[in-house]
């Protein structure tokens, strides 16, 4: 279970830059293959009784091999109270040392292309990151991200659609109470959302309860 100031998805609020909770259970083999669900609260503004929240469906495999880890599987991300918002994608990770990087590429979606001339999160739309990840003393720990999107219709009809994105992020665990984490989130987008500019700096708060 989780709560945050923002919920903040690759680098773009997915909260009208409000609070989220969240929740999700997971199941994992000794062998490395899981299966979970995550669901939260989710506002893209209008009528908020459209989109009240999200839930992702999740399979996959991970594993090591020697000191390299490996991670790759499906996401299914739904939109229960929203009219073809579903999409679905195949995963990608890998991680050396305190360093990771992955892709994720939108294989399946029920968003109607046709319905206008450019659309996001539909078949061929690619994410891609890299991240370092540091252990600090007294439970303290330092992320950084950078990561990107390429969208399939960017460019048709002078539709921006393409971004780039950046994260640092200071998280602290503190044991049975649960981790604490405040990050600092930007983006390079071009645009005003709920009179907000899209690439202002976003600061958040959140703590995550693992049991």
């Amino acid at each position: 279970i989780g709560a945050a100031s923002n919920y903040i998805w690759r680098g773009i609020t997915q909260s009208g830059d409000g609070s989220a909770v969240s929740g999700g259970v997971d199941y994992v083999h000794d062998a490395g293959f899981y299966a979970g669900t995550w669901v939260s609260t989710v506002d893209f503004g209008g009528d908020s009784d459209n989109n009240e929240y999200e839930q992702d469906l999740y399979l996959g495999f991970g594993g090591e091999v020697g000191n390299f880890g490996y991670d790759l599987g499906v996401t299914h991300y739904m939109y229960p109270l929203a009219e073809d918002a579903d999409f679905t994608e195949a995963f990608l990770s890998g991680s050396y040392s305190n360093f990771s990087a992955g892709l994720a590429y939108t294989v399946a979606s029920s968003v109607n292309d046709e319905a206008i001339s450019a659309e996001s999160f539909i078949e061929g739309d690619l994410y891609y990151y890299a991240a370092a990840d540091f252990e600090l003393p007294d439970d303290f720990g330092l992320g950084v991200t950078v990561g990107g999107y390429t969208f399939e219709d960017d460019g048709v009809d002078d539709a921006e659609f393409d971004y780039s994105h950046y994260r640092i992020a200071l998280s602290k665990s503190a044991g049975e109470t649960g981790d604490f984490t405040l990050a600092l989130d930007k983006n390079d987008l071009d645009g005003v959302t709920n009179g907000k500019d899209d690439d202002d700096p976003r600061v958040t708060v959140s703590w995550v309860k693992t049991f």
